[in-house]
C-alpha cells in the first residue's frame, strides 16, 4: 500500500549538510569526531520537510551562527534556494553550557573513571542532548518537519557551531 502523496517522505531528507566555517572554533579531535559522525549519520537517514515546499526535495542544508541567531539555509539539491530562517539562540545556551561541561567531565571520565561511573555520565549526557533535540523540534515547528533521530543530530551540530576551544 502506498502512501497519498502529503505522506511520502522520500524527497524529504536532506543529502548534504554544511557548517559555516566562520562559525567554528578550534575544536579537539573528540568534538571533529562528533561532527563528522552527526553529518554521516544525518545524511544516511533523516526527515526534512521544510514548510510549504512541497515535493521540491531532497535538500542540503547549511548551518551557521549569525549575530544571536542560529542560521538553517535550505536549498534544493542543485543549489536552488528553498528558505533560511534564522532561530534564536537564547532557548539553547543553558543545554549547550550543561552539554559541554558534561561532554567534559564524560572524555575525563573514559580515560580513568570506571565502568559505573562512565555510563552513568552518559546517560547524563544523553538526557541533556535530548532535551536540546526537543527543543530545536519545538523551535523548528511550523518552519521544517523533523523527526527526533533527525533533530538529535542536528542539534549535534549545534553544539560544534558554538564550540569555542
Amino acid at each position: 500500500m502506498t502512501k497519498p502523496p502529503e505522506q511520502d517522505d522520500s524527497n524529504n531528507r536532506i543529502v548534504g549538510v554544511t557548517l559555516d566555517e566562520e562559525s567554528i572554533g578550534r575544536s579537539g579531535p573528540d568534538i571533529e569526531h562528533e561532527r563528522a559522525i552527526a553529518i554521516y549519520d544525518l545524511i544516511e537517514q533523516n526527515l526534512f520537510a521544510p514548510e510549504g515546499a512541497g515535493e521540491q526535495g531532497p535538500f542540503t542544508l547549511h548551518l551557521g551562527i549569525t549575530g544571536n541567531r542560529l542560521m538553517f539555509d535550505i536549498r534544493r539539491e542543485d543549489g536552488t534556494p528553498v528558505v533560511a530562517h534564522l532561530l534564536s539562540l537564547t532557548p539553547f545556551r543553558r543545554i549547550v553550557k550543561d552539554y559541554f561541561m558534561i561532554c567534559d567531565s564524560y572524555y575525563q571520565a573514559i580515560r580513568t573513571a570506571t565502568p559505573d561511573k562512565i555510563e552513568a555520565i552518559d546517560m547524563g549526557r544523553r538526557g541533556i542532548h535530548d532535551e536540546g533535540s526537543r527543543t530545536l523540534q519545538e523551535r523548528l515547528k511550523g518552519k521544517v518537519r523533523v523527526d527526533f533521530e533527525t533533530s538529535r543530530r542536528l542539534f549535534t551540530l549545534i553544539t560544534v557551531l558554538h564550540w569555542k576551544g
